[in-house]
């Protein structure tokens, strides 16, 4: 690049015999003394080395030699001043190359205004000195003046004795930018604008004049440590050969290469360039998506997204991070701390524990466990000041004082920091965690967090926690949940792929093995959708435990289309603080449809669809099973669905709404239906015909209802003759109350169809 040839600028001050009027004897500036006329200076016409020469008489400690034109100072452009010099007698000076440094309001202050010093040794020998200025602080400038200067007066000194005579060939001003340049165009070098790179002197106003001045170009940071004291948003593409530090509340935005690999460029770390990028991206309102490229990052420690994010406690806007992988390098980062604390716990406050010792010790997003405390319980907030631990769920049966145990995980992304954070989505992400961390930890609050396409590897507790309400209306869409505990048996396994608090949540065509429980639901109106779950394990006949955990009465949801291998449905009630019925909805509104239920070398006590109420009183009312598959391996279940009584049994005679029809029963002992449809033969003349439908009824629960009678051919009393009357019946009979009474009003005998219910309709 030569500024004379591109933009016709003109760096050549005149020749010595064009007049001697616009060479001063001062700094150059206006109204400054000039060699015109004077005693000290002559220009001489024919020279032998020079042609004509300005020849000077050194009669100052420093005689100084300026050209009166202002000559432009472009950020960028570099500009050499050279003359050649010789002795012709008396005392031998010194000579550089010196200039003036002028700005908008005047002199720039504070800038080095000379070049290196020669020393004229004899008589007749032409010396040449030259040095060079330009704004920015490269290798190989004499004289960087900054952005604040515009134009210079430039020219030489003659220091050292006085009395001696110099010739002066005609100055010399010449653009020398290309030295400076790797590429000729489409880069503007921030040290053309005053970047030092020191990591200590504040750059981030050069930074924003070069990418000003960039015009389409790429920005390049060279090689050194920036230091950018405040936020700096680059319009222009950026080119790391150096890099940069900040201040954790400052932002970089990178406008046109917002990707990982160009933080990464930009800071040198990939922890550091990961909390960078997701700062400017929850802070700014530029770019919605950060995109990983394909990149592996390898964790040193958790990420704290909300300490990476300082001056952001909420967000509500539609972000994205996506398309890359994160990976665990083991080490006591990623240990799980465990707490042991007093504390009390009271219905009056059911979300929460007050009076905990050393509650400022005990980590928010910690779990919570002790007696009474039902599965995937979380410390929400804490208060100090007052001693109170906000929980995740209101706990079953703690009331009084007891020591609870609270098992803080490590995960590799964390929001917990966050107050609110909706609309936040993360795709085709691998969280390999390696069996030493856990994948992800919600933020305290927020709507519509969306995982799509993700991979939970081997996590070492948890794939996904919420420890709040982050997940009200979460949707977790065509992941995989890949534990760690492929090995163990059943009983032994420990960590869960996904718990839920709050309502609205979608899980849809996920596949998960080998968890002690792929998800644990706390809240209402949700839907699992096409999963494949499997968590058998290895032994002849083992125990199973629940694939999906529905802890909530009035559940309402739908659980349709999944892949169910040898693990339950277990719906129970142990978030509640009152878990006794006392007029809420009880067991409700639940849907389970259209599901391929399988298992092998299972106990026969195992059922796939388990109630487990955690106090007395408790009912079905609204639960639909149709449609499904139920099937065996290696022997036989005794049959699909049963009650858990381990806390309370249910009452059966508030059973309402309940359809079990429609399913397909292999290597199951007892196929169950309600409304059931049975035939009964009367083979003896008798008045009261004794149903006994048991064991055939849902849940093993109460005949309730009659819907129909219908004879299956004729009805005939002794002796023969058609008996053409109708029966009356009575439900609830028998120790057990499963048996339904036929009253006749003669004693007959024949064949009836029966269509008997374990609930009342609607």
């Amino acid at each position: 690049m030569n500024k004379a040839i591109t933009d016709g600028i003109t760096f050549m001050p005149p020749g010595f015999a064009n007049g001697l009027d616009v060479w001063s004897s001062g700094n150059g500036t206006p109204g400054s003394d000039t060699y015109d006329n004077s005693a000290d200076a002559a220009f001489v016409p024919s020279d032998a080395d020079f042609g004509g020469a300005l020849e000077l008489l050194k009669t100052q400690a420093t005689m100084k030699l300026r050209y009166t034109g202002e000559t432009p100072i472009l950020p960028g452009c570099y500009l050499r001043i050279r003359a050649r010099v010789k002795a012709i007698s008396g005392a031998l000076p010194d000579v550089r190359i010196a200039g003036w440094a002028g700005g908008a309001g005047g002199h720039v202050s504070g800038v080095v205004e000379t070049g290196p010093e020669v020393t004229l040794t004899s008589y007749g020998d032409v010396v040449e000195v030259s040095a060079i200025v330009g704004t920015g602080q490269r290798g190989g400038v004499d004289m960087a003046w900054g952005t604040g200067a515009l134009y210079g007066h430039f020219g030489l000194d003659l220091t050292g004795p006085n009395g001696g005579v110099v010739r002066i060939d005609d100055i010399e001003i010449e653009d020398v930018t290309r030295v400076f340049l790797r590429d000729l165009i489409g880069v503007v070098d921030v040290r053309d604008y005053g970047a030092v790179g020191d990591g200590v002197t504040d750059d981030h106003a050069v930074f924003e004049a070069a990418d000003a001045a960039a015009g389409g170009r790429d920005v390049l940071v060279p090689e050194g440590s920036y230091f950018l004291g405040d936020s700096v948003t680059l319009q222009a593409r950026a080119r790391f050969d150096g890099t940069v530090t900040m201040p954790a509340d400052k932002v970089l935005t990178l406008m046109q290469n917002f990707d990982l690999p160009g933080y990464i460029d930009a800071f040198g770390d990939e922890e550091v360039a990961l909390r960078k990028a997701f700062q400017s991206l929850i802070s700014t309102p530029h770019h919605v998506e950060l995109d990983m490229k394909g990149l592996k990052i390898d964790l040193r420690e958790p990420v704290d997204l909300k300490a990476a994010t300082p001056n952001v406690s909420s967000f509500a806007q539609r972000r994205l991070i996506s398309n890359g992988q994160f990976s665990v390098v083991a080490g006591p980062n990623w240990d799980t701390e465990t707490f042991t604390s007093q504390a009390s716990y009271t219905t009056s406050r059911g979300y929460e524990l007050n009076n905990v010792a050393n509650v400022a010790n005990i980590p928010v997003g910690s779990l919570v466990e002790g007696n009474g405390v039902g599965r995937e319980v979380y410390v929400k907030s804490k208060n100090v000041g007052a001693g109170t631990i906000e929980l995740s769920r209101e706990l079953y049966d703690a009331v009084g004082t007891q020591n609870f145990t609270f098992r803080r995980f490590k995960y590799m992304l964390d929001f917990s920091g966050f107050t609110k954070i909706s609309k936040f989505a993360i795709s085709n992400v691998d969280f390999l965690c390696r069996g030493d961390c856990n994948g992800l930890l919600l933020p305290t609050k927020g709507i519509g967090f969306h995982l799509r396409d993700c991979w939970f590897t081997a996590p070492r507790e948890r794939g996904v926690s919420s420890h709040g309400d982050g997940c009200q209306g979460m949707m977790i869409d065509r992941c995989q949940f890949l534990s760690d505990e492929t090995q163990l048996l059943v009983p032994n396994r420990t960590s869960i792929g996904v718990n839920i608090n709050a309502n609205d949540v979608k899980i849809r065509h996920n596949r998960c093995t080998y968890f002690k429980h792929f998800a644990v639901v706390g809240g209402t109106s949700s839907v699992i959708l096409g999963n494949h779950i499997f968590q058998g394990d290895a032994a002849d006949v083992g125990p199973r435990s629940a694939g999906i955990v529905m802890a909530h009465t009035n559940s309402r949801a739908t659980i349709s289309g999944n892949y169910i291998c040898d693990c339950s449905i277990e719906w129970t009630n142990e978030h509640d603080k009152n878990p006794g019925f006392s007029s809420e909805f009880s067991f409700s509104a639940m849907s389970i449809t259209n599901n391929n239920f399988l298992s092998q070398s299972t106990a026969p006590s195992f059922n796939f669809i388990r109630v487990k109420p955690y106090g007395t009183g408790h009912f079905i009312n609204g639960l639909t099973v149709t449609g499904n598959t139920f099937r065996l391996f290696d022997g036989n279940i005794d049959r699909v669905e049963g009650i858990d009584t381990s806390f309370a049994p249910m009452d059966f005679s508030r059973f309402r709404n309940i359809t079990f029809t429609g399913n397909a029963f292999n290597n199951v002992n007892t196929v169950v239906e309600n409304p059931l449809v049975m035939e009964h033969v009367e083979a003896s003349h008798s008045a009261t015909w004794v149903i006994e439908p048991f064991p055939k009824l849902p849940f093993e629960a109460w005949a309730r209802t009659v819907e129909s009678v219908t004879p299956k051919g004729a009805i005939r009393e002794q002796g023969g003759p058609i008996y053409w009357g109708m029966p009356y019946h009575q439900v609830q009979q028998g120790p057990n109350k499963d048996r339904v009474n036929l009253r006749w009003e003669t004693p007959v005998e024949g064949t009836v169809t029966i269509r008997l219910r374990i609930d009342t309709p609607a």
